[in-house]
């Protein structure tokens, strides 16, 4: 069996599905790697090989002989034709937003498997790509505000007196939020975080942020998989002018609510924005899916009401050693599932792969996993 890993070719994407460091621990396949699939990532071919890969020269030839293809962007209709007939798909595959590739991918009665719908239990704690890169996302974040930011965050006494630190608040306690107040915090800044789900207070606690409460009846906020729930306009409109008030003040307003499968919600108004100091900064993690600043526009930086607005897209990409590390540990620990005796196994008794799987030898799997598939 094949394992191919493409060169990603998504305008901005530097990751790779994945590293040397895993092509040896794959058991019982051959590894085929396209020449500079590695390259913006730092990895060079050479370290492919010394591992046991081959090298495809280009697209045509790493997809014509892979058994099973491993990316980070879901392929396009133009790399779905390229999949040899009956094989595989693994990449962070959205199935209502890639109606067209899967139509090609059906076309080439492809099995499609997708991380993004990795379930969130203890077993999958491995392979939870979502978190994995988020988890850079969070540090990106802090690391866009800390070089926009026209001041020191960490407190520091000097011989011409003392600065004070930066006032940092995070808006979302999942992982990318998390990890936004811990290296925020590492850094010196005073941290505040809001999250609708309560039970998050403790985590927030614990990496040195301070814990927001804001009086909204939030007891039915969070899903069986640890997710955010979508609310009410009304409830989402009392929160908004809530959070105005509650970020007044903050040099840094760091965002990253989002509910699965639908639009982020607009949690920072243009009131909002107007309330904070000139020369803060919003950056914005919620961006590829509208953001929850109303002021964001992605994929750029904005300044309005003197706030610098950033909405990244794809902020893990810019980490792309690291995000690329991790995501290939994912990718790895969900082949070890996979693949038994050399051979690619879809065996839909295990939640992990029935959850995951989009498509099997090109029909629907599970409609809840497969919505969009059938169109």
């Amino acid at each position: 069996m094949i394992v191919g890993v493409p060169k990603e070719i998504a305008p901005e994407e530097k990751r790779v599905a994945m590293v040397p460091e895993f092509v040896s621990k794959l058991k019982g396949v051959q590894v085929a790697v396209q020449m500079g699939a590695g390259e913006a990532a730092g990895i060079s071919d050479s370290e492919y090989e010394a591992k046991g890969a081959t090298l495809a020269r280009d697209a045509a030839a790493l997809y014509g002989q892979a058994d099973l293809v491993v990316k980070v962007q879901p392929p396009t209709p133009a790399e779905a034709a390229l999949l040899k007939k009956g094989a595989a798909s693994l990449s962070f595959l959205v199935p209502s937003a890639c109606e067209d590739s899967l139509k090609a991918l059906a076309q080439r009665q492809a099995s499609v498997l997708s991380m993004t719908l990795m379930p969130r239990i203890s077993r999958a704690q491995f392979m939870d790509a979502l978190s994995s890169q988020a988890t850079v996302a969070g540090y990106r974040s802090v690391m866009i505000a800390a070089e926009s930011l026209p001041k020191f965050f960490p407190m520091m006494i000097t011989a011409a007196g003392t600065v004070s630190p930066a006032k940092v608040f995070v808006v979302g306690a999942g992982v990318a939020g998390l990890q936004a107040i811990a290296v925020a915090h590492r850094m010196g800044a005073i941290v505040e975080a809001y999250d609708l789900r309560p039970a998050v207070k403790e985590q927030i606690e614990s990496l040195g942020g301070k814990f927001v409460v804001l009086p909204l009846d939030a007891a039915d906020s969070q899903t069986a998989g640890g997710y955010a729930k979508a609310q009410s306009e009304d409830f989402y409109r009392r929160q908004r002018e809530l959070l105005a008030k509650a970020m007044q003040g903050s040099d840094v307003v760091i965002t990253t609510a989002l509910v699965p499968g639908k639009p982020a919600p607009k949690l920072v108004t243009e009131e909002a924005v107007r309330g904070l100091r000139a020369g803060s900064v919003v950056v914005d993690l919620a961006a590829e899916q509208g953001g929850n600043c109303a002021l964001t526009e992605p994929g750029k930086t904005v300044v309005k009401h003197g706030v610098a607005i950033h909405g990244p897209l794809n902020p893990a990409s810019a980490l792309p050693a690291q995000a690329s590390h991790l995501y290939a540990r994912n990718i790895a620990s969900f082949l070890d599932i996979l693949i038994k005796d050399g051979k690619l196994e879809l065996d839909e008794k295990d939640e992990l792969v029935r959850g995951t799987l989009v498509l099997r030898g090109g029909l629907a799997a599970e409609p809840a996993a497969a919505q969009g598939a059938n169109k």
